[in-house]
């Protein structure tokens, strides 16, 4: 079981999942078990089908998830779009300019669980502030992960196809 916190509104929700089937998982919301059928419903978007207690009514809610920006996820349901930041890792505009002119080094971490697809960047490369370095595959998604100041790769510690976890150091840019 695969386990993170999202930001929704302000508010921080921990989220568990776990495959039950294909296209099928069980995810948990602040202890809350639901059934999920997802299924890409776009080169960059999936589609969600709320299969749990409201289905036995004959009412499954449709959510769409798309990337937004600033590594924000967009999560529409029932016509209402809000922004969704996972793990808290990934922060507003003004706290990344700020970090664009951070000293020392700094660190790409993933966001949440998932597969390395590909590195864009290797060691002694120069970077700029939000260029992408990394991408990574989570809940059949890519995110593309970018630098968070402008500078040198000093190491890359994964390689495509990796698995990784939330919070791994996954490049060091300085």
């Amino acid at each position: 079981m695969t386990s993170f916190e999202i930001d929704l509104d302000g508010t921080t929700r921990v989220v568990a999942i776990d495959i039950s089937g294909p296209d099928r998982f069980r995810v948990i919301v602040d202890g809350q078990a639901h059934v999920v059928r997802a299924v890409r419903a776009t080169e960059f978007g999936l589609s969600m089908m709320l299969e749990d207690a409201a289905a036995a009514t004959g009412a499954i809610r449709d959510i769409q998830v798309t990337p937004g920006r600033s590594g924000e996820l967009l999560v529409t349901i029932g016509g209402r779009t809000v922004a969704v930041t996972v793990n808290g890792r990934r922060t507003s505009r003004a706290k990344s300019d700020a970090a664009a002119h951070a000293h020392g080094a700094q660190s790409v971490v993933a966001p949440m669980p998932g597969r390395v697809v590909r590195v864009l960047v290797g060691a002694g490369d120069a970077v700029t502030a939000r260029q992408g370095v990394v991408v990574v595959e989570a809940m059949k998604m890519e995110n593309e992960l970018r630098a968070p100041k402008a500078g040198k790769v000093r190491e890359v510690s994964v390689t495509p196809g990796m698995s990784v976890e939330a919070g791994r150091v996954l490049m060091v840019i300085e």
